[in-house]
């Protein structure tokens, strides 16, 4: 098979796999209320507004899967979904929004952590950067945990529509630049919009590659 061949292999495994079924599994304010660990799981982690949750939607094809927001800072749990019974998806809380209470934030931060050390079968955290404004301070902090954990993650460039050709080029290689020595990082960048779908076949196809990896 050659390399073009397995590109469109693994865009109609991507494909197919968020294709089926998507559903709720359930939300978790604390470590104690999360659910049991079954098959691979990921999770899409990002500062507040960045999109995740627009993008979770536009992965999976449903408008309303995971709750979109005007107002950053509105997802405050885990919240688990299976994907067509071969992959628990979860979306993580925002991270990032000055207005939220101290003491909230730093549950969250707590809840965040406590779940990346302790979730076995957590095969990656995609990272979700705002390509607007690319790598800030608090960005940086958490891919310091990530490594730390040494978990798995890979960065995936929102928003990319409100950028013109040359400047996501730049921003791409500025951002590989900066992962460029940091030892969980996956390699491949990856630049999305959930307005017009760009990079969401790509990114699937990323998803159902990590699957093909792990045996799933």
């Amino acid at each position: 098979m050659t390399d073009l061949e397995a590109d469109a292999a693994l865009l109609e495994s991507g494909r197919l796999l968020f294709a089926g079924a998507a559903d709720f599994i359930s939300s978790a304010p604390t470590v104690v209320a999360l659910p049991p660990m079954k098959g691979v799981e990921i999770a899409f982690a990002g500062r507040s507004n960045v999109g995740k949750s627009s993008l979770v939607n536009a992965l999976t094809g449903r408008n309303t899967l995971a709750r979109t927001s005007h107002t950053p800072g509105r997802t405050q749990q885990l919240n688990f979904f299976d994907i067509g019974g071969r992959l628990t998806l979860v979306d993580m809380p925002g991270y990032g929004y000055a207005a939220v209470e101290k003491t909230k934030v730093e549950a969250w931060t707590d809840l965040i952590h406590d779940y990346l050390k302790g979730r076995a079968n957590l095969a990656r955290v995609f990272m979700l950067i705002d390509s607007r404004h690319g790598l800030k301070g608090i960005d940086i902090d958490v891919l310091d945990g990530l490594d730390q954990a040494a978990v798995s993650y890979q960065v995936v460039l929102t928003k990319g529509d409100a950028l013109k050709k040359a400047e996501i080029e730049a921003r791409i290689e500025k951002t590989r630049e900066a992962l460029s020595k940091r030892p969980a990082a996956y390699p491949e960048i990856l630049i999305t919009s959930s307005r017009d779908d760009r990079g969401v076949p790509e990114l699937r196809a990323s998803v159902a590659r990590l699957l093909q990896e792990r045996g799933a």
